[in-house]
């Protein structure tokens, strides 16, 4: 760790995309601020990884990583709303907001159709009428009510319960609507409709959109800011606890070093935020049993696919994001199951990172934490190789010769996330719903103490866990002031 002082005005606990803005807009605000890092590099979910030759634990047909520079793998640049242009400029500065574009195709394809769309309001409304024969007035009434939904409305009726008004009986309408969803936020059909209204007319607005450059490039400048508004920043720096006393945030303890601060936010998992970091006993009776109804949400799995040197991919064919899928219908347990029916690909080109000429896939799927928890040293390394290969083998549909030209392969699961996060079931996607509540109840239970990250629909991947570090510094904020 490196040298701190004994003392900060805010402490900032996690550096996900909601600590790192926190930080940043509290900085910009004039407070002395602390950012530490468990990891040894910042970003949270927002990373990367890169492999050199030699460390090539799944080499494909024998091959070695051997292409100068090695591999980089994005873990999270898949796809997020335009809103991240407005917030990243707002929030962060032009450079990094000038490199966020457009992604051109996204593709579905799976028993019940197959299509390409821009994934805008204008196309899914032409998609709607002409390819599935609904009428124009109930595709505008369905946008109209999902863009209207807010994390302030009614939270009982269900996503199911939203299509079987709008689109009864019409299975295929619910998997083009549903399916991208639940890869952005982990919403499912049961979950509160405004979960997935929220995010869903997020990306209805102006498509998806990715940051040119990879997710290396993005954090390297994100800490060039960071710093230059005099944030200090610590990285492989694990917090042992938050120290209360007279129901007021005292200190920080980090490797061991006690840290003073008149503020904690904490960026990381809200239940390990209050179980592990302050402990039960500093909470309410009743604030500790809402915090304990609070569902974890669903964890993901990942392989990435280097491309050999010289070898492509067809843009065309593959498109930017690809949802793929063999089950018959859109079901929330299939989309868990180790028997995986459902991957989304993302396919990055050169020009997804210019100045580069090499082509990368990366596969994700949601997954259960416990299907992969527990497991032997053998039986887990057995797994990865098992999901590396049946990925390769879907993968085939669309790439033929994938298995000819993929150099390097590597899985990621839930412990892999949990290990590296901190995140408790490894959850890609912080909490379900009712996790928002507590969230933001946490300063009333103890004075100087945040959250901000993944906690239902606020949090929609990117775009969500920017913009509700702004909202919780701007409570910090004012806070201070008044304190």
């Amino acid at each position: 760790m490196t040298s701190l002082s004994s003392q900060y005005d805010i402490i900032v606990i996690g550096s996900g995309l909601a600590g790192m803005t926190a930080a940043n807009v509290l900085a910009r605000s004039k407070h002395r601020v602390l950012l530490l890092e468990k990891h040894y590099k910042l970003g949270g979910l927002a990373t990367w990884f890169h492999r050199t030759a030699g460390r090539n634990a799944h080499s494909v047909a024998g091959s070695n990583a051997s292409s100068k520079g090695g591999h980089v793998f994005d873990i999270s640049l898949h796809g997020f709303p335009v809103g991240m242009i407005k917030s990243c400029r707002r929030y962060w500065n032009a450079k990094i907001a000038d490199r966020i574009v457009v992604l051109q195709r996204i593709k579905f394809d799976n028993p019940q159709f197959s299509i390409t769309t821009t994934f805008n309001r204008d196309d899914f409304t032409h998609l709607l009428v002409t390819r599935f024969q609904i009428s124009e007035d109930r595709v505008k009434e369905f946008f109209d009510t999902a863009r209207n939904m807010s994390h302030l409305d009614n939270a009982t009726m269900t996503a199911k319960e939203l299509f079987e008004r709008f689109f009864p009986g019409r299975e295929d309408v619910v998997r083009l609507l549903m399916e991208p969803i639940t890869y952005a936020n982990g919403s499912t059909l049961e979950d509160p409709a405004l979960t997935y209204g929220i995010v869903f007319s997020n990306f209805m607005s102006k498509g998806v959109y990715t940051f040119q450059g990879g997710t290396d490039l993005l954090v390297r400048l994100m800490r060039e800011e960071l710093t230059a508004n005099g944030v200090d920043i610590a990285v492989s720096s694990d917090v042992q606890k938050i120290n209360v006393a007279g129901g007021c945030v005292q200190s920080v303890t980090v490797n061991g070093q006690t840290i003073q601060t008149k503020a904690v936010l904490s960026n990381a998992n809200l239940k390990g935020t209050i179980f592990s970091l302050v402990g039960r006993e500093q909470f309410s009776n009743d604030f500790i049993e809402e915090a304990e109804s609070v569902r974890l949400n669903n964890s993901s799995t990942q392989v990435y696919i280097a491309i050999k040197p010289g070898e492509t991919l067809d843009e065309e064919a593959c498109g930017d994001l690809l949802f793929s899928s063999t089950a018959p219908a859109f079901r929330t347990d299939m989309l868990l199951s180790r028997n995986i029916t459902s991957r989304t690909y993302s396919f990055y080109y050169p020009r997804t990172r210019p100045g580069t000429d090499r082509y990368y896939v990366v596969a994700s799927t949601n997954a259960n934490y416990d299907d992969w928890n527990g497991l032997s040293k053998t039986e887990y390394e057995q797994s990865k190789r098992d999901l590396i290969d049946d990925t390769l083998t879907a993968l085939q549909k669309y790439v033929p010769n994938i298995r000819d030209i993929a150099e390097y392969t590597e899985a990621a699961t839930p412990t892999t996330f949990e290990r590296f996060t901190g995140h408790w079931g490894g959850s890609s996607f912080g909490t379900k719903f009712e996790g928002l509540a507590v969230s933001r109840k946490l300063p009333q239970q103890i004075a100087g103490l945040y959250h901000a990250g993944s906690v239902g629909i606020i949090m929609s991947g990117w775009l969500g866990a920017v913009n509700y570090g702004v909202i919780v510094a701007n409570d910090v904020d004012a806070w201070m002031l008044d304190s």
